[in-house]
């Protein structure tokens, strides 16, 4: 069993990117969640900083954390440290003694602290009125969290950032040996991250500007992957039945399509009864729920979320399977 130590402020949206790294999972405080197999694709999640192997749950204090600790059987040899985290401010603990209290358990059992190198990681984190202890197995590598879309080569407004471009490819089923398309793609941050998790990435787009901006900013975070990206319509893809693994679009906000004699309803149908065709999963995200549509495309909908991205925006996730 393993505990998961969840970002952002989304845990169901969190919970569901766990998914496509992990099985049985299910939330348990705020930020937490438990799993019952973790794989090493947890290292490419984006809301899901790490993975522990889990000793337990207890109250959210010390001393309980405490006594946990001292009747728990440890088979591991080596240096610790302990890491304590309060999640969100829910817990009102103090975690300098906690780190405290639990190294001098581990102290008293005959382990040698190294703050700076260990050999083990305890991690004790208290959320709300639940600590869980687990030991650190895998931490997600985020470096691509402080990237910005202003950074790539071509860029336009309106682009979407990393973190959450990470979590759609993944939740679509993006890794090594699938490929993901995103038939609106852009200036290809979706495609970026399918490429960078081990996906191969497709883009196609109405605009050749879009088409070139892509592959230009594919070519510089992904040099190496099998990527394509072509000039073409959402509605009529140039992709055999069942071709693709996964696809993930970003429908057009509140502006008409860029395809001639198409509404931005009649472009997404299309788009959604095209993605069925050519995959049996797929993530939708745009300025209003498209879940009707996809319905009526013959899609089930797993799930649907909404992100406030400011004021005057929220993004509408819904993901779906055939």
């Amino acid at each position: 069993m393993y505990v998961l130590e969840l970002g952002g402020q989304d845990d169901e949206f969190a919970a569901c990117e766990a998914a496509s790294a992990a099985s049985g999972v299910e939330l348990v405080a705020p930020g937490l969640a438990r799993a019952a197999t973790i794989t090493e694709r947890v290292s490419s999640l984006a809301y899901t900083h790490r993975a522990s192997e889990l000793v337990g749950t207890t109250d959210a204090d010390v001393a309980s954390a405490r006594t946990l600790l001292s009747a728990a059987p440890i088979e591991r040899e080596g240096t610790v440290a302990v890491r304590a985290r309060a999640v969100r401010e829910t817990a009102d603990v103090s975690t300098q003694q906690a780190e405290r209290e639990l190294g001098q358990v581990l102290v008293d059992r005959g382990f040698a602290v190294d703050l700076d190198d260990p050999d083990h990681e305890l991690r004790a984190t208290f959320s709300g009125d639940l600590c869980a202890l687990g030991w650190l197995e895998t931490e997600s590598v985020r470096d691509y969290g402080t990237r910005k879309p202003t950074d790539r080569p071509f860029f336009q407004p309106g682009s979407m950032d990393p973190l959450l471009a990470r979590a759609l490819v993944n939740i679509a089923g993006a890794r090594a040996g699938t490929t993901l398309l995103d038939p609106m793609c852009g200036t290809g941050g979706v495609l970026i991250e399918a490429a960078l998790v081990g996906a191969r990435p497709l883009g196609a787009d109405a605009q050749e500007k879009m088409v070139r901006g892509a592959a230009e900013n594919l070519d510089h975070y992904a040099p190496d992957a099998a990527a394509a990206t072509v000039r073409g319509d959402a509605t009529h893809l140039p992709f055999p039945d069942d071709a693709i693994d996964g696809v993930v679009f970003d429908a057009p906000y509140g502006r008409q399509s860029k395809i001639a004699n198409l509404d931005l309803d009649d472009l997404v149908a299309g788009a959604l009864a095209e993605a069925r065709r050519v995959a049996s999963r797929a993530v939708v995200v745009g300025d209003r729920s498209w879940a009707n549509e996809a319905t009526d495309a013959g899609w089930n909908v797993e799930n649907q979320f909404e992100r406030r991205v400011h004021r005057s925006l929220t993004r509408y996730v819904v993901v779906l399977s055939r």
